[in-house]
C-alpha cells in the first residue's frame, strides 16, 4: 500500500487534489484508516490516477469522468470524450471570433466602402426553410451541396437571403441560391425563384467571418448615417469563399441589405 504522500509523487498529483478525487467519488483509496483517516492507495490504481486528471484537465464534467472510469467498452469511453473535445472546440472557435471582433473594434483598420446598387430581378435555383441560428451553418452546408449537383458552377456566385428573424429570435427564414438563367426542374429541394428587384446597399467583407459582425455593423452604420432604412431579409453573396480555396485571406463576402431612403422632413 501506498500513503497518499507517496501516491501524490508517483502521479504528480498533489494531497489535495487527491482527497478532492477521494470527495468527488472519482478515485477511491484502497483503504481509509477509521482511526486516523490516512488514505492508503494500491499501486494498480495509478493509471486510472492520471487518466482522471487528464479528464479533469480538459473539464470534462463530473458525470462524464464517472462514466468513462465505470465503463469497459473502449468505444464508449472514446464516444465521450468525442463529445466533449467537439463541444471544447466549438467554445474555441466562438472565443477565437470573439477576440477577432473585439480586435478590430478597439484597432480599427481602413473604412469599407458600402454603396447603393440596383439589382435587377434575378432568377435562380434555391432551396428555402425555416432553420435555427445554431444549425444554419450545416443547414447552408447541406443545402449548397445539393445545389452544386443541380446547376452547373459557371453560372455565377452563389448567394443567400436571411431574414431579419434569424438574428434577433435565432430562428427565421433563410433561402440559398445558385444563379440559374434557364429554367430548372424541381429536384429534391432545389426550384426555381425570382429574387425581385432591389435596391442594395452593399459592402464586401474580406476574410474568414469571424469579424463579419463588425462588419454587418459597419454598413448598418453607414445606412442610418445616409438616411436610408433597412427593408427586407439580408443578401450575401459568396464571391470567395472556402468551397473555392482554404486560403481565408482570400475569402469575399458581399453583404447587401435592401434599403430605402427615408422621407426628408417637409
Amino acid at each position: 500500500m501506498l500513503t497518499i504522500g507517496e501516491f501524490a509523487q508517483l502521479t504528480h498529483l498533489s494531497i489535495r487534489t487527491l482527497r478532492r478525487y477521494h470527495e468527488a467519488g472519482l478515485l477511491e483509496p484502497a483503504r481509509v484508516e477509521k482511526s486516523t483517516g490516512y488514505r492508503y492507495y494500491a499501486p494498480d490504481q495509478i493509471p486510472s490516477a492520471q487518466v482522471i486528471h487528464r479528464l479533469r484537465e480538459l473539464d470534462l464534467p463530473l458525470a462524464d469522468v464517472k462514466a468513462v472510469l465505470a465503463t469497459s467498452s473502449v468505444e464508449e469511453r472514446a464516444g465521450l470524450v468525442s463529445e466533449h473535445l467537439q463541444r471544447l472546440e466549438g467554445q474555441l472557435a466562438r472565443t477565437r471570433a470573439a477576440v477577432a471582433s473585439l480586435q478590430r473594434l478597439l484597432k480599427p483598420t481602413a473604412g469599407l466602402s458600402p454603396e447603393v446598387r440596383s439589382e435587377p430581378a434575378t432568377p435562380v435555383a434555391a432551396i428555402e426553410g425555416t432553420v435555427g441560428e445554431a444549425e444554419i451553418l450545416s443547414w447552408y452546408a447541406g443545402a449548397m451541396a445539393e445545389l452544386d449537383a443541380a446547376v452547373p458552377a459557371a453560372t455565377g456566385a452563389p448567394g443567400g437571403l436571411y431574414d431579419n428573424e434569424l438574428f434577433t429570435e435565432g430562428r427565421g427564414r433563410a433561402l440559398v441560391y445558385r444563379p440559374a438563367p434557364a429554367p430548372i426542374p424541381a429536384i429534391g429541394r432545389v426550384h426555381q425563384v425570382t429574387l425581385p428587384a432591389v435596391e442594395l446597399a452593399v459592402v464586401v467583407h474580406p476574410g474568414d467571418h469571424d469579424t463579419i459582425n463588425v462588419t454587418y455593423a459597419e454598413l448598418g452604420q453607414w445606412v442610418a448615417t445616409h438616411a436610408l432604412a433597412v427593408a427586407g431579409p439580408v443578401r450575401e453573396r459568396y464571391l470567395c469563399g472556402p468551397r473555392d480555396t482554404p486560403d481565408a485571406a482570400a475569402w469575399r463576402t458581399e453583404i447587401g441589405w435592401p434599403v430605402f431612403r427615408l422621407a426628408g422632413p417637409a
